[in-house]
């Protein structure tokens, strides 16, 4: 299936999200109908989706923002990522189609509101059509979610997509009240033990910012590899494995 359409946008400077003192823009494809193909070569190419929306930074004079693949079949799970593992032992969780439900929406409303005290996030909260255009629309075949349980009660949300070398994992939300059970980084070592299953090299993570302590965590999974540059689509990606 060939998009129906494609419209291409930048977002005008401003304040950065990730950096104090910086600026940063956006752009953006706006993409109905993408294909599988054109999925994967947009993710490929440090892009990520939100719905019909595909976005990575354009920002003048800094790219601190690094496009960072885990190696999912070499990747060796630690001592403390078993401990993980063990403790959620009763953590149950569900693949399927995105959706949209009461349950999605207090946990996501709860998560972000947690998250502005404890890190000062923007909080605003999502309508079940604003939740639906950001994270389920444009699932195609592609686009999945793992909903977590614990006692049949819903804590944690993951949204990803599968490409034919690997995930897109594009977003996490947990109820904080299990913080306990680090469902976040659970959430990546399932995700780790899908890829491994499937025989998919690749866990594409989003980017990686040393300065951001909200993105910076993505240095512990080890091995990973780092894209260079902003390749357009006409251009091959070349990733490298680097320590950062």
């Amino acid at each position: 299936m060939q998009p129906s359409q494609i419209i291409e946008f930048s977002t005008l400077e401003a304040k950065c999200e990730y950096l104090k003192n910086k600026r940063m823009c956006m752009e953006y494809k706006f993409i109905e109908n993408c294909s599988e193909i054109l999925n994967q070569k947009l993710i490929q190419r440090g892009w990520r989706r939100f719905g019909e929306y595909y976005s990575r930074p354009n920002c003048m004079g800094c790219s601190d923002c690094l496009s960072l693949r885990i190696n999912a079949l070499n990747y060796s799970f630690s001592k403390s990522a078993k401990r993980t593992i063990r403790k959620n032992m009763n953590t149950k969780f569900l693949l399927q189609k995105p959706t949209v439900t009461t349950q999605h929406l207090d946990l996501y409303d709860k998560y972000h509101k947690y998250m502005k005290e404890k890190k000062g996030w923007q909080y605003y909260s999502l309508t079940t059509s604003s939740y639906h255009e950001l994270y389920s629309s444009g699932a195609m075949k592609f686009g999945k979610e793992i909903l977590y349980f614990i006692d049949n009660k819903l804590v944690g949300v993951d949204l990803l997509d599968f490409l034919a070398d690997g995930l897109s994992s594009t977003y996490f939300f947990y109820d904080p009240d299990y913080m306990h059970l680090s469902l976040g980084r659970f959430s990546m070592y399932q995700q780790i033990n899908i890829a491994k299953i499937y025989n998919l090299p690749w866990i594409y993570i989003g980017y990686y910012v040393k300065e951001c302590p909200s993105l910076n965590y993505k240095n512990d999974y080890k091995p990973y590899e780092i894209l260079q540059g902003e390749p357009d689509l006409k251009d091959s990606p070349i990733w490298l494995s680097q320590i950062v």
